[in-house]
């Protein structure tokens, strides 16, 4: 057989731009719709049978059940599923990427895929070229949908012909006869051909191709296809390596219902192929036993399309079969499942919040970057919670003794909160710069640059509340003493700083809903803590010369006012970038500007 190495490298290249196809058309849906995909995921979930239809419909929409399980691994690692919702929707997830191979069946082997390549092309490059980032996304999708069958004809055109290397035919005629050590063979195969591309769909287009030729039996494909689904549980491994014991536990779910649906399909393989042959041959299509083909082509007879068509689709039936029958055996075991990954993974409880430990992100799980926004904008959540109880700490330090125990104590908490609070922004900042590496949304786009303005201003209030702490030290050995009067203006002060913190995290909390209320409230709560801090000012040097107190405690009474103050301005600078976000998204929807400018200071600035 005459077979090059540039022909080698072809047959490479082809199945390069299948996979690339599968990740352009995956991603571009996930940008047209990763809100929805996010809200979906969020919603669906709520007993196993919806969370099963949320793993088929998502599945079946951006297929690749290796992408829908990351995002399933994405959301148990941010908190926001827990572990027996994510099992219900992996179960759906493997029964949805039989659409995928329903797809390559139809227009890859029933039809010529030159009929709608280059029509599809004509329609989406100059999509590329709009405004809308929402067409962008969509013509990405149709890119993707071309590249991928490109690639399978690709494939079928640069394989070697096996027809004109005997002894290469012989070699397969060995492992043709169907006994259990040839099935466990091919079935090895097709494992560690899918982990190795990470895509059971490309296995299956493979397998396809091999089988539609001739080069191998109906029940060697099905070996093959069945190793595969086994093998792409990879991707979601690899993802949670990184990430903490949740995500861990979800993708060991995935590996373990897998690994048993494989087990036990061992066991009943032949005649489940021969029932999967028999289902082939009682559709009303025409098709005919799909060993029909193998058969003809080790006969020397011509193929033809009604058995090229006939074992295409019967590879098809047996994988839906396959995956939908797993599910149906293995659900009445659910719970079982749920706790056999709960006892492999036992939770590890720590109530130490003075040691820094990132909880919903890693660098581990960037490769779904649409659903990654979530897991960052939770620990952007976690980290306003910490700096609000570095602010309670502060206040208790106020009335505390300096120099006492409990005072000390609580300077070196507040020490190693800020640290903390340090290694935060720095981490996520990374982590979302890292996102933003990948195919990413208008929306989401905007939404990881208002992460990055809100972790800096985190820190910002952080490092006061650090600032407030040398304050009381430096008054302390200064032997300064605040009055009733100080103390009465300082908490009112700070309760006004504190509605501020509470309103941004209530904002923080719910940024897919933020009204313009919200903002408002903010910002007025803004204006009275400005307000304030000018009434004491100008009220000290009064105070101070009617001897109410004495300059010294006038001095870092004001500091305090002061540095509080501050505290307001990055609570504020938080909302200004929520609200900016707002902006840009919805003129970006509607075309125009639709939401005018809500704090006043803000807009004086810009002016």
């Amino acid at each position: 057989m005459d077979y090059s190495f540039v022909k080698f490298l072809s047959l490479v290249g082809a199945v390069c731009l299948f996979l690339y196809g599968m990740k352009v058309m995956s991603e571009g849906l996930q940008k047209a719709a990763g809100n929805r995909l996010r809200s979906i995921l969020s919603a669906m979930t709520r007993n196993r049978w919806m969370g099963i239809i949320t793993g088929i419909v998502i599945t079946a929409l951006i297929q690749s059940s290796s992408a829908s399980t990351v995002m399933v691994v994405s959301f148990v690692n941010a908190g926001l599923m827990k572990l027996a919702e994510s099992v219900a929707v992996i179960l759906g997830a493997n029964i949805g990427s039989t659409f995928t191979t329903w797809i390559v069946a139809f227009f890859g082997f029933s039809m010529d895929t030159s009929l709608f390549t280059l029509p599809l092309l004509a329609i989406a490059v100059p999509m590329l070229f709009t405004k809308k980032s929402h067409y962008k996304s969509i013509a990405e999708f149709l890119i993707g949908f071309v590249f991928l069958f490109m690639g399978l004809a690709a494939i079928s055109a640069n394989v070697p012909n096996l027809k004109e290397s005997p002894e290469v035919f012989e070699a397969l005629k060995q492992y043709s006869s169907p006994t259990f050590v040839h099935m466990l063979l091919f079935y090895v195969v097709g494992l560690l051909v899918t982990m190795v591309i990470q895509s059971s769909a490309a296995t299956f287009s493979i397998v396809l191709i091999m089988a539609t030729k001739g080069w191998i039996p109906f029940e060697m494909g099905c070996a093959m296809v069945l190793g595969s689904n086994v093998g792409t549980t990879i991707t979601p491994v690899l993802a949670s390596l990184g990430g903490n014991i949740a995500a861990k536990k979800a993708a060991a779910s995935h590996v373990l219902f897998n690994l048993v649906s494989a087990t036990w399909m061992f066991v009943v393989f032949f005649p489940f192929v021969r029932m999967s042959a028999w289902v082939t041959q009682a559709l009303p299509f025409g098709w005919v036993d799909p060993n029909a083909l193998y058969s003809a082509v080790q006969a020397g007879q011509a193929s033809t399309q009604q058995l090229i068509a006939s074992m295409s689709w019967g590879l098809t039936i047996y994988h839906t079969l396959d995956k939908t029958v797993s599910m149906i055996v293995i659900l009445p075991f659910y719970n079982l499942l749920v706790k056999a990954v709960e006892a492999l993974f036992p939770s590890k409880q720590t109530d130490n919040d003075t040691e820094f430990k990132l909880k919903y992100i890693s660098a581990g799980l960037v490769s779904a970057s649409e659903l990654n926004i979530l897991s960052a904008q939770k620990e952007v959540v976690l980290m306003a919670e910490r700096v609000e109880r570095m602010l309670g700490m502060v206040k208790t330090l106020l009335h505390t003794k300096i120099g006492s125990n409990e005072f000390n104590e609580l300077c070196q908490r507040v020490e190693k909160y800020e640290d903390i609070s340090d290694r935060m922004e720095y981490e996520i900042a990374k982590f979302l710069n890292q996102v933003v590496d990948g195919k990413l949304s208008y929306d989401a786009k905007m939404r990881v640059a208002t992460m990055l303005n809100i972790v800096s201003e985190l820190e910002s209030i952080g490092d006061s509340c650090q600032n407030l702490t040398k304050t009381l030290l430096r008054k302390g050995e200064a032997q300064a003493h605040f009055s009733e009067y100080n103390y009465e203006h300082i908490d009112k002060m700070f309760a006004f700083v504190s509605e501020a913190m509470s309103n941004m995290l209530s904002v923080l909390c719910d940024m897919d809903n933020v009204t313009v209320d919200d903002l408002t409230r903010s910002y007025d709560k803004e204006r009275q803590i400005n307000e304030y801090r000018n009434k004491c000012r100008d009220e000290n040097i009064e105070n101070i010369n009617a001897k109410i107190y004495p300059y010294s405690a006038g001095v870092f009474y004001m500091d305090v006012i002061c540095e509080a103050e501050k505290l307001g301005d990055y609570i504020v600078n938080v909302i200004d970038s929520v609200e900016e976000q707002m902006r840009r998204i919805t003129t970006e929807e509607v075309g125009k500007p639709v939401i005018t400018e809500l704090n006043p200071e803000k807009a004086i600035r810009r002016d």
